[in-house]
């Protein structure tokens, strides 16, 4: 079994810089990117997966809720993940995600 740790703890690490971080911070484009890593992470975990037609989105709940909904979709991901390779490419994109936020 892949030993998942790192890519749960980069998600834990995104997802409480995006609870600790000021609304003015979330508004200013980080709850977007978050969005966005949460979707392509939920996108990556169906396609692994083998979910039959087109991946379905990860609903936009709001700058609150953009936490949340990347620590479920990196826990989700991290079920399923097969090899090391694909390990280090979602710990790279949790990682670049959180500096293009700025968190």
């Amino acid at each position: 079994m892949l030993d998942t740790t790192p890519l749960n703890a980069a998600v834990d690490r995104f997802a409480d810089h995006l609870r600790a971080a000021p609304q003015s911070r979330l508004q200013r484009g980080a709850a977007t990117e978050a969005l966005a890593l949460a979707s392509e992470l939920a996108r990556r975990a169906q396609i692994i997966e083998g979910v039959e037609g087109e991946p379905r989105a990860m609903p936009d709940a709001g700058m609150f809720a953009v936490a949340d909904q990347v620590t479920v979709a990196g826990r989700d991901l991290a079920l399923v993940l097969k090899n090391h390779e694909e390990l280090t490419e979602a710990v790279a994109l949790v990682e670049e995600a959180q500096k293009r936020a700025g968190v």
